[in-house]
């Protein structure tokens, strides 16, 4: 089955004010549906064209030599931006409580080092690309990778992602991807992070 642009799990303007509604309607309707259309189009003539992103994420040198690039590029929008979605929602933010909190002490000492590494590796991310909290099998780690890639293809699981291409944030913050990042934090599920750190 080919793959879908899933729809948002809020309401386009739930984010307001940290990110506006006009941004979250181009982002999620024109460029990830642009990475759904892609991607199906790299995959059609594949063995992978009705695996799920990860699958695929998880396999690329199983692909065509020729293919690798279009679906490393644009299976990787599909997943990233679908995660992208669920990792925020209205009247977020905050900090996470129980094992996640717990697991981020363990690893970055406290919340306030965590927020400022992910802060500084999202926006010190030259050119495009998203800033990571992932799981590697046995701690979390903070990075971020350019483009599209997943941590997904380095067999890490994404927990938390942030979107640092400029299309997330021009319109209401132009240059200023620090002022994005910051206001990005207000609407952190950090509910949905723990879940998925639950597996």
């Amino acid at each position: 089955m080919p793959l879908k642009l899933p729809p948002l799990p809020y309401d386009y303007a739930a984010l307001e004010p940290s990110i506006d509604e006009e941004t979250m309607h181009i982002h999620h309707d024109k460029h990830h549906q642009a990475y759904v259309d892609k991607a199906n189009a790299a995959l059609a003539a594949t063995d992978w064209a009705d695996f799920s992103a990860v699958e695929i994420l998880s396999n690329l040198n199983a692909l065509p030599e020729e293919k690798r690039t279009a679906v490393r590029n644009n299976v990787g929008g599909v997943a990233n931006h679908t995660l992208f979605w669920n990792c925020m929602g209205p009247a977020k933010g905050g900090e996470p409580s129980g094992e996640l909190a717990a697991a981020i002490e363990q690893t970055f000492g406290d919340f306030a080092s965590f927020k400022q590494l992910f802060t500084d590796t999202s926006v010190n991310q030259f050119g495009s690309g998203w800033g990571w909290l992932v799981h590697d099998g046995s701690k979390l780690q903070v990075l971020s990778t350019a483009n599209q890639d997943s941590p997904v293809s380095s067999g890490l699981t994404p927990l938390l992602a942030c979107d640092i291409w400029e299309h997330a944030y021009y319109l209401k913050y132009q240059n200023r991807r620090p002022d994005y990042v910051a206001a990005w934090w207000d609407v952190v599920d950090w509910d949905a992070v723990a879940a998925r750190l639950r597996g």
